[in-house]
């Protein structure tokens, strides 16, 4: 009886769990690049009927953004018709297929092992794949979670699918470390490009980076079949005429009373189930995509993708161990986001994280290459990134799960989101071109420009959010119709 009057936080927790694992696959899928694009790299390399070039390995190792900026644009579409739940599934079999193809792109087909153009097409096809899981769980598994969540933790429950992208992130350096083992990573001659330790690389080469691929199929597999378990979203329910199966699923997650007033609001805001994308104005859309397009600009994903790159450059011995340390501080100022979200607010963190950022990056900017301040410049990094976890990684999920209405949320998130894989993409494959830049007499003129310009970036961004986006803390999401008047151009808070 109390259970039906207060609802059950148990049944909650169990369907967040298995939405926040399609974070978990997020993260995993962007970060495994950090620890296979070195053994990759080499190993097509040896192919004899093309050039593998800097270009096509910044271009392979950032081809899944491809599919993300293909799957987010979809995952308004597919929510929208097929619901939210479906969806996931859909986004769990491309997750499981790409990892199996990255570690085996030859597919019993192609000759093995053997680099060439065709395995090369195949192999940048597969992660493509992923990439569209990956753009549809990171507009989808927010949005799910957003719409079952009670307005009073909602913005908690979304803060931990960031922290399970994190996760996601910090258990695949791991499983890369566990897996390189004894082995090295190919190093290059800096003038002839020829390996140095092919011996000791050979097994990297040939092997390890198809086992860093094909790790992930075991959480690709078990989400996949979880997901199968958990419910559609009432309100996608409530949207589609269901309202017994919706009412009886927020019984279960608030309670019997708090469910039927809950179920009203969100009828109210539905009577008109399509509206147009501006019905609520341009700049409701434009703080959207803004903060999609300040998530990735500020150049965050460029320093988890080559992590493992950057710290070797600094000089540092172990640079996979020094990768993993910062997976353990992202993952603890993650937290930080999760447990002071509701207390402190959305803009506040935002700001604060911006101002953090920016110290962090202007850090580096000012100190790479100087090997007596090489200390300061790990520290630059590491308050760069922290910064970005307890802010920009987490509160951006949140506020794109519940800053548009219900009758535009679906088409509004996924252009929000495709415009942070467009990003993403540009920022990962400018990283290395920028980082390598060389002036006469300025060898380390990449590094300190492209930092100084991340720096820059974050310093805008703080503005923007002090400016023009709303604090949403404490509302439910049928309060974002009233936040939002028709054709205004800025929020009613």
């Amino acid at each position: 009886m109390q259970e039906t009057e207060k609802g059950s936080k148990l049944y909650l927790a169990s369907i967040v769990c298995v939405a926040v694992l399609g974070g978990l696959l997020f993260g995993y899928d962007t970060a495994v690049i950090s620890g296979a694009e070195k053994g990759l790299q080499a190993f097509f390399k040896g192919a004899n009927d093309f050039e593998y070039t800097d270009f096509m390995h910044g271009f392979t190792s950032s081809s899944a953004l491809i599919g993300c900026i293909i799957g987010s644009a979809l995952s308004g579409f597919f929510a929208g018709r097929f619901g939210r739940k479906r969806s996931l599934i859909f986004a769990g079999v491309c997750f499981f297929l790409s990892a199996w193809g990255s570690m085996e792109p030859e597919t019993y087909i192609l000759p093995q092992g053997k680099p060439d153009w065709t395995l090369l097409v195949v192999f940048n096809l597969y992660r493509v794949l992923g990439g569209i899981g990956v753009g549809m769980a990171s507009a989808i598994c927010p949005m799910y979670i957003g719409e079952v969540a009670p307005s009073n933790i909602r913005g908690m429950l979304v803060s931990f699918n960031q922290f399970a992208i994190i996760f996601g992130q910090l258990v695949v350096y791991f499983v890369n470390f566990i897996i390189l083992g004894d082995h090295a990573n190919p190093v290059y001659d800096a003038v002839s490009g020829a390996i140095i330790n092919l011996t000791e690389s050979q097994w990297t080469i040939e092997t390890g980076w198809r086992y860093m691929f094909g790790s992930e199929c075991v959480p690709a597999g078990l989400f996949t079949i979880l997901v199968c378990f958990v419910p559609e979203t009432p309100r996608y329910l409530a949207m589609t005429g269901r309202d017994d199966k919706a009412l009886a699923i927020l019984t279960k997650i608030n309670g019997t009373s708090a469910a039927r007033e809950i179920l009203s609001d969100i009828k109210n805001t539905v009577t008109v189930k399509t509206e147009k994308l501006f019905s609520y104005g341009f700049m409701c859309i434009y703080v959207g995509i803004m903060l999609s397009v300040f998530q990735q600009a500020v150049g965050i994903n460029a320093v988890l993708y080559y992590a493992p790159r950057i710290f070797a450059d600094m000089g540092m011995a172990n640079p996979m161990m020094q990768t993993i340390i910062m997976g353990v501080v992202n993952i603890t100022f993650t937290l930080v986001a999760v447990f002071t979200v509701e207390k402190i607010g959305r803009k506040p963190l935002l700001i604060w994280g911006s101002v953090g950022m920016a110290a962090g990056a202007f850090g580096v900017a000012l100190t790479f290459g100087n090997q007596a301040m090489s200390l300061v410049t790990m520290l630059s990094i590491m308050v760069y990134s922290a910064s970005f976890m307890f802010s920009w990684g987490p509160i951006c999920w949140v506020l794109i799960a519940e800053i548009f209405p219900n009758t535009i949320r679906g088409a509004a998130v996924a252009i929000a989101v495709a415009f942070q894989w467009i990003f993403n993409f540009i920022v990962s494959s400018t990283f290395v071109p920028m980082f390598n830049m060389q002036l006469p007499g300025d060898k380390d003129f990449g590094h300190w420009f492209t930092y100084g310009l991340y720096g820059c970036i974050c310093v805008i961004a703080a503005i923007f959010v002090w400016k023009l986006v709303p604090e949403t803390k404490g509302k439910t999401l049928e309060d974002m119709t009233a936040l939002w008047k028709k054709g205004n151009n800025t929020p009613q808070e």
